[in-house]
């Protein structure tokens, strides 16, 4: 089983947490009086590029802007499918203005970029996940944008329902593994999108509580290595032991925002 996963090379956006900052609170898990030690941050996220980059993957950067604390939180700011681009539009006013130097970026590559109606916040809510998109609502992206998502990239969309403020996002209650299967916290989801995903993917990586408090389930897989944050020991042993080889990447300072490694990281498929 070991040497049955096969790793894909993929091309990330980062974007490097020059003004990373905890300066309101959108999510259960910001706290503006607790400091963020921007320093220990940027040694962390450096070392998940670093790692990356290890592993064989391309990495790009899009350059911070000032007064934008969570532009580090570079999945927020896109899907990309088939080398197109579905912007966002984010819930939270302070939030809005990272989709500028994000476009920016995309423009200057050669995509075009498109605008979403409603409420989207990209690779957050939304994942790529082989024959379907899967994407969350309830907290954040709207169900709207999941129809204006399936309009624009032609692929079917299933709406899951989160339900849980902890997990706001879809990237905190869930990853995809490999083109076959995922991993989640299904208490994380009504129940009748854990029915759906109990249906699509009988076989899934079930994950405890404590390892999605851990941001276990905000992890990258390579279809081999899954960086993950070591916190999550319990799903680790058990992807080790379905094949997957776990590689731990401390994100802790980003927790304090409600991010982690997903959320550092925006996955360009072309």
């Amino acid at each position: 089983m070991p040497d049955s996963r096969v790793a894909s090379l993929r091309r990330y956006l980062v974007c490097e947490p020059r003004h990373f900052a905890v300066r309101y609170a959108i999510n259960p898990w910001m706290r503006p009086d607790r400091p963020v030690d921007v320093l220990l941050a940027q040694r962390q996220w450096q070392t998940l590029v670093d790692t990356y980059r290890d592993h064989g993957h391309t990495v790009e950067n899009v350059k911070p802007e000032p007064g934008l604390p969570d532009m580090v939180f570079a999945a927020n700011a896109a899907v990309v499918v088939e080398g197109r681009v579905f912007g966002s539009l984010f819930h939270a006013p302070e939030r809005r203005p990272e989709s500028v130097p994000y476009e920016a970026w995309f423009k200057a590559e050669g995509y075009e970029v498109h605008h979403p109606e409603s409420v989207c916040e990209g690779e957050g809510d939304l994942v790529s996940a082989g024959r379907w998109i899967l994407a969350g609502t309830g907290f954040r992206t709207t169900r709207e944008a999941h129809r204006e998502v399936q309009e624009y990239f032609g692929v079917p969309v299933i709406g899951l329902t989160l339900v849980d403020p902890y997990f706001y996002h879809l990237d905190t209650a869930l990853f995809v593994l490999d083109e076959e299967n995922i991993a989640y916290y299904p208490e994380a989801f009504s129940p009748g999108s854990r029915e759906v995903l109990a249906r699509l993917y009988p076989d899934a990586v079930l994950a405890t509580r404590e390892d999605a408090m851990a941001f276990g389930l905000n992890s990258v897989s390579d279809g081999r290595h899954v960086f993950i944050s070591p916190g999550a020991t319990a799903l680790a042993a058990q992807l080790a032991d379905r094949g997957y080889v776990p590689v731990p990447v401390d994100l802790s300072e980003f927790q304090k925002a409600g991010g982690g490694i997903k959320c550092c990281t925006q996955e360009i498929r072309s």
